[in-house]
């Protein structure tokens, strides 16, 4: 598409999302890979909160949270999400929609394994989206937890990723007077090739 800027080049849009978050992370003072996540529950309410992407894969978006959780539950029920990317500092956004595959294996044990161990703990202690009596319940939880699992805790059975992989991408970049810059990538064709559509402001 002849008239996209330098920083739409490409063909492949998860590629120029993974660039423009390397930027990102050079400008944002806080968690450049903040996402806003995007699902609905069974009555078809909507729900949306802040979560961190910790991949891009060259077929998908990663992140990592309790498959008990209001989330988790959303996410294997419908099999489907969207998420916003927000980058205040360089006046971006890209906005994903697609099918989610839930990511449970090695991938997952590793970047479990990479967290701290309070981090660790915390995934065991939490039963995410259930009430909760006090905090006070919640670090009793965590001592005891700490003592029984040790410094070399195993992924707990009920936490997780959760790969978005995506059937659309929008990319937007702040303009003059309003006149912003939208780029729609769809997958099209038995081959599912990316092709990109101007969108006006």
């Amino acid at each position: 598409m002849s008239d996209r800027s330098e920083i739409f080049s490409g063909d492949d849009p998860i590629a120029i999302v993974r660039r423009w978050l390397d930027e990102a992370w050079q400008t944002e003072p806080n968690d450049a890979n903040a996402m806003a996540l995007s699902t609905v529950d069974e009555t078809g309410m909507p729900n949306v909160r802040i979560v961190l992407l910790k991949e891009i894969e060259d077929n998908g978006f990663v992140f990592y949270t309790n498959y008990e959780s209001a989330k988790g539950q959303e996410l294997a029920s419908s099999a489907k999400a969207a998420l916003v990317l927000h980058w205040k500092s360089l006046r971006r956004q890209v906005r994903v929609r697609g099918h989610v595959e839930r990511e449970d294996g090695p991938q997952a044990d590793a970047y479990y394994a990479s967290r701290p161990l309070e981090s660790r703990i915390g995934a065991w202690a939490s039963q995410q989206s259930r009430p909760l009596a006090s905090r006070a319940t919640l670090m009793a939880d965590v001592a005891k937890l700490t003592v029984k699992l040790g410094i070399s805790p195993d992924r707990p059975p009920h936490w997780g990723g959760f790969r978005i992989v995506p059937d659309e991408i929008e990319l937007w970049a702040d303009g003059a007077f309003r006149l912003h810059d939208r780029f729609r990538w769809r997958r099209e064709g038995e081959d599912r090739v990316w092709s990109a559509t101007r969108l006006s402001p």
